[in-house]
């Protein structure tokens, strides 16, 4: 139990707390960090920090995360970031310098990993320290998130500890953050105002680019294959003209939308909400087609402190026309609020990000943002200076601090507070689950159901605990532990990923009722992805090959010795053992969607062919998680699969049908190999199909027949009595002996 439920602990390694700053330094240019930068000087100071020289200027420090603060990562070991802090507490630049996270080293590429932390440079974190305010958050890289969010929050929190340290002189460590101002919408509203006038003071901000604009734009980023298929033929052609505004601003909106639309508006909004206009015209469409398969809208994002939020279709409103007078016609028209859950400031500056997606194949597509700033005229805005705010230092800890501190809540907290959704659902789901385990005797006694609830199961961990959520557990989580009993652990990087804390936790508890097979059988998304596929080939009379026995328990061991080579690379090397685990296909199926190097892609979708010609290849035979939980699953305490004392001796029924052939023809269970799919519990009630029901079936039958008026003609039914648990007819006296 213990070692499925702390599986993924992260570790942090006493060699490894001393700094190494000096080291990596010589890994990154000095233009890196700070953009014209020629030169380092030496570290200095404890943790050391290094002083970046542009000739004779200093333009700030060179520093590493993990010297002020916790880095752990996916692997269990820190992410190790330069960062570039000037003397006014602004981050110049970064440089991911080293890192063992897999996800990265294999699968996602590594520069879309570190673009995500493009959003922290510029941003002044001496008035985060200075609690005036709230700590930025990086952009989110789907199939990396955790990883992600732990480089931006380490980068982020050794910034405020090295300002509040006062090492940095300048702004930053002078004592007092710059004047704050108070910013709020002025009472009332004017009237309504044309189109020309909105544009002319700012109130409407717009962009528009051409087809050779974007397209130049794409040749630059490298995307020269995204370059080379425009959306039309002229490179003149309007490829988008995008406009956008507040619309819950009283004058705006009276504006935009019309005095009734801007009541049904205010009707609509709650306390403090807000609501943004966006209208697009050209060749592009700013809404596309993501929010009617998924519900969100994924070529656009409202970005504010660096901070970001997608609408989604509950918060969308089509409008056919703009009520301003001189308003041009638009293509697409739409009126978003903004979640009340993503902290908006309608008087301080935001930008809506256009996501400008080109594909050249199937598979194939490149990503270009193009930033629309808006910021709210004076004429909306009351504004109040206030006093400056003193900066926090290690020797005083005033309310500022305690402000930052409070609201900048551990990273693991944070994440399972944007997940309480997911978090709900697959609690159900596992409850849900643990119902069908606990009453398996009632589902079983009905195949029909019994079938139709294991399918949807299946369809629902692969398709949203699978390809949604990313709750994929590997083999890499059971490495990552082993090294954990090694160096010691901490528990706040596993806790960072909730759903997939709580499915070990889940896979814990399911080893000492049932062993591997509620994970195996149930849990997992690419098995389920084997299963499916493997139904849908039987339906489609693909054949199905029946491995002989005796090669079939010389294969299954394979899977043993793959873990145990892992395992036992990992003690050399865990990043080498991360590499080498990508025996599993997880990632690339189930993580990335087949979005990978078609190397990966072709290994899984062999696996998944042999799959439609034996059912669950890869579990029976390759997969090392599997494995790995059944050596531990030995320790199970129940025993919940039923046979009879004919099961094997004569009987064979169970062992020719078990779909991964986990019966022995001897008639006993292997639970290593059981994927606890409960088709022998099906065959174990059917009177139909099971040889020992059959003959209880017939022997009630034959003697509801010989009890039966029908059969035994008129006159009084004799009384019964049993002997021996045998039915007998009580003899009548009257009737005489028998000669």
């Amino acid at each position: 139990m213990l070692f499925a439920l702390l599986a993924t602990v992260p570790v942090v390694s006493r060699a490894e707390a001393a700094s190494r700053l000096a080291e990596y330094l010589p890994k990154a240019q000095p233009a890196d960090l700070f953009p014209g930068a020629d030169r380092f000087g030496e570290p200095a100071g404890e943790p050391p920090i290094a002083p970046v020289w542009q000739g004779e200027a200093l333009v700030g420090y060179a520093y590493l995360n993990s010297d002020f603060t916790s880095a752990t990562g996916y692997s269990g070991k820190p992410i190790h970031i330069l960062a570039g802090i000037d003397p006014q507490g602004v981050l110049r630049g970064f440089k991911l310098v080293h890192h063992q996270e897999p996800i990265v080293l294999i699968g996602i590429p590594e520069e879309k990993v570190v673009a995500a932390l493009d959003t922290l440079i510029g941003r002044d974190i001496g008035r985060v320290a200075a609690g005036a305010e709230r700590p930025p958050q990086v952009d989110i890289v789907s199939g990396a998130t955790v990883t992600v969010l732990v480089m931006g929050d380490s980068v982020v929190r050794s910034a405020v500890r090295l300002i509040r340290s006062g090492r940095l002189g300048g702004d930053a460590a002078a004592g007092a953050a710059p004047p704050a101002e108070i910013r709020t919408l002025k009472a009332g509203a004017g009237g309504a105002r044309s189109w020309e006038a909105l544009v002319g003071d700012g109130s409407i901000r717009g962009l528009s680019l051409s087809v050779g604009e974007v397209s130049e734009a794409f040749a630059r980023a490298g995307e020269e294959k995204a370059a080379q298929h425009p959306e039309t033929r002229s490179p003149e052609d309007r490829f988008i003209s995008l406009y956008i505004a507040p619309a819950s601003v009283p004058e705006i909106g009276l504006s935009l939308l019309g005095k009734e639309g801007y009541e049904r508006l205010r009707a609509k909004l709650r306390p403090g909400q807000q609501a943004i206009l966006v209208a697009g015209d050209g060749a592009y469409s700013f809404k596309g087609s993501g929010y009617v398969r998924g519900g969100i809208f994924d070529r656009i994002e409202l970005m504010q402190d660096g901070q970001g939020v997608r609408f989604r279709d509950r918060g969308h409103t089509r409008l056919a026309d703009i009520a301003a007078e001189g308003a041009p016609h638009f293509r697409e028209i739409a009126l978003f609020t903004v979640p009340e859950d993503f902290a908006f400031d309608v008087t301080a500056p935001w930008e809506l990000q256009l996501l400008a997606q080109r594909s050249w194949s199937v598979r194939d597509k490149a990503i270009l943002p193009f930033d629309l700033g808006y910021s709210l005229p004076d004429r909306y805005v009351a504004v109040e200076k206030t006093k400056p705010v003193p900066v926090a230092t290690t020797e005083a800890e005033p309310q500022a601090a305690a402000a930052f501190e409070g609201e900048n809540e551990p990273l693991w907290m944070q994440m399972w507070r944007m997940n309480m959704v997911e978090i709900g659902i697959t609690a159900f789901a596992l409850l849900l689950l643990t119902a069908i385990f606990f009453f398996q005797d009632w589902l079983v006694r009905r195949p029909v159901l019994h079938v139709w609830v294991r399918r949807s199961y299946l369809v629902f961990v692969l398709v949203w605990l699978g390809w949604y959520a990313n709750a994929q557990l590997s083999v890499v989580n059971v490495l990552t532990f082993t090294n954990a009993l090694i160096t010691g652990f901490n528990w706040e990087f596993f806790l960072s990923a909730p759903l997939i804390f709580i499915l070990w936790a889940t896979v814990a508890a399911g080893l000492l009722f049932w062993g591997r097979g509620p994970f195996c059988g149930w849990l997992c998304p690419f098995g389920a992805l084997q299963e499916l596929t493997n139904n849908l080939a039987q339906w489609l009379k693909v054949p199905q090959i029946k491995v002989p026995f005796w090669l079939h328990e010389r294969l299954w061991p394979v899977k043993y010795i793959l873990f145990l080579g892992l395992f036992g690379l990992s003690f050399y090397s865990v990043a080498l053992a991360e590499v080498f685990a990508e025996v599993e296909p997880f990632k690339t199926a189930i993580i990335l969607k087949f979005a990978r190097d078609w190397p990966f892609v072709l290994f899984a979708l062999t696996l998944l062919s042999l799959g439609l010609f034996i059912e669950r290849f890869y579990c029976r035979y390759l997969c090392p998680l599997g494995a790995a939980l059944a050596i531990p699953g030995r320790i199970r305490m129940f025993e919940w699969l039923k046979r009879w004392p004919e099961c094997g001796s004569p009987c064979q029924r169970c062992a020719k049908e078990c779909p991964v052939q986990a019966i022995h023809p001897e008639g006993q269970i292997n639970v290593n190999e059981c994927i606890y799919c409960m088709h022998c519990q099906e065959l174990y009630h059917d009177d139909h199909r099971c040889p020992h029901m059959i003959q209880v079936r017939l022997k009630r039958e034959k003697f509801e027949r010989l009890s039966s008026p029908a059969t035994r003609g008129p006159g009084p039914v004799p009384p019964v009595i049993t002997h021996r648990g045998v039915a007998i007819e009580k003899p009548d006296p009257a009737a005489g002996s028998p000669n």
